[in-house]
Formats: structure tokens, C-alpha cells, sequence
């Protein structure tokens, strides 16, 4: 994977941060950089301007901290949808809308990144690694959230919707890191909106 900038302000933003959340900030950037594989504790010790022992004491093994990264990772996504209900209550198709537009705000970073849950993937082939499982209920639920948007909006087919909705997101996530479309963001948004006319979905946009 081609190697990626350091976020803008890093320098200065990580001395700051506390211990635990030090060792996260650099575990993030060499898994996303390098991969979940390739990245040992030294090296995230050593990004962490910390040690190998400090780093034990907050997270048991490497498999317990890239667990907690991800999990981090997926509350974001999580308190997307959570924004998206709040801001438009009782109206599925405009929280559906809000939550693609989310994911295309975020394509930027994603071209320049890369996906954490396709990056990670392909570093777990155990699926029972737990931060497998994570990710793999992380999606579940995310579809559950979608289907129930598309249900509130009256979809007629919320399921199928839902299912169509995800594999335009999740394209469009890969399209960005790989760079192979042009305006992700903006064909994106216009599929979604096209699932939702086509299922029959009332409401705001």
C-alpha cells in the first residue's frame, strides 16, 4: 500500500494526547499505512514515543489493541446514523440521505488512506479473530439501521434496498482508495437517491 501523509497537525496534536490514546493514534497510522500484518509492537511503541511495556499495560496483546482501534473506528460510523435520526426524526429517506452523504464527506480521507474495515480484512483471515467478528457486527447492525431507514420511508422492498444502498457505499469506498472513478462522492449520493425513487421512498432529501 502506497504510504500516506501524516494527518495536518499531528506533531503537535499527539505529544498532548494521554498514554492509551497516544498508542492508538499511532497504531492508526502504521496499520493504515502499512497494514495490520506488517506493523509490530515496537513500531507502534516507537510511533507512540512510548515502550514496549507501557504499551502492554493498556492493551494485553496486539490482537486487544488493533480490536479496540476498530471499534473506535466503527462508533464513528455508529454515531453517523445516530446524527442522522436525531436531525431528521421519523423521516427514512432523508436519514438515508443524510448517512450517504456522511460517507461521501469522508472519501477524501479514504483515497488518501484507505478503508480501516478493507484494509483490516485483509490482515484477519481468521474469522474468529475478534476483531473479525467486530467488524462483521459492526456491518450487520449498519445493514439492520439501513433497512429500517428504507423501512420508515416507505420502500417497498426496505430489505433489497438496504442490501443495494450498502453495495453502493462500500463501492464507492473502494472505488475512492483505489482511485479507479472519477466523483465518487457525487455519483454515490445520486445512486442512493436513484435506489430510493425506485422503491417508492416519501419523505425529505
Amino acid at each position: 500500500m502506497a504510504s500516506s501523509p501524516p494527518r495536518p497537525g499531528r506533531d503537535t496534536r499527539v505529544p498532548r494526547l494521554p498514554p492509551r490514546e497516544r498508542i492508538l493514534d499511532a497504531a492508526e497510522e502504521l496499520f493504515l499505512r502499512e497494514g495490520i500484518r506488517a506493523v509490530g509492537v515496537q513500531a507502534i511503541a516507537e510511533q507512540a514515543k512510548t515502550t514496549k511495556m507501557a504499551l502492554y499495560r493498556h492493551f494485553a496483546t496486539k490482537d486487544a489493541l488493533i480490536e479496540e482501534w476498530l471499534r473506535i473506528v466503527a462508533a464513528g460510523y455508529s454515531a453517523a446514523f445516530d446524527g442522522a435520526e436525531h436531525e431528521h426524526p421519523g423521516d427514512g429517506r432523508a436519514q438515508v440521505l443524510a448517512v450517504a452523504r456522511f460517507i461521501a464527506g469522508g472519501l477524501p480521507d479514504i483515497a488518501l488512506r484507505g478503508c480501516p474495515f478493507v484494509n483490516s480484512i485483509a490482515g484477519l483471515p481468521d474469522r474468529g479473530h475478534p476483531a473479525r467478528r467486530l467488524i462483521e457486527d459492526h456491518k450487520a447492525t449498519q445493514l439492520r439501521r439501513l433497512t429500517d431507514m428504507c423501512e420508515s420511508a416507505g420502500v417497498r422492498a426496505p430489505d433489497g434496498a438496504a442490501a443495494e444502498i450498502t453495495f453502493l457505499m462500500e463501492g464507492a469506498q473502494v472505488s475512492a482508495q483505489n482511485g479507479s472513478v472519477d466523483r465518487v462522492g457525487e455519483r454515490l449520493l445520486a445512486a442512493v437517491e436513484a435506489v430510493l425513487d425506485r422503491g417508492g421512498a416519501v419523505g425529505g432529501r
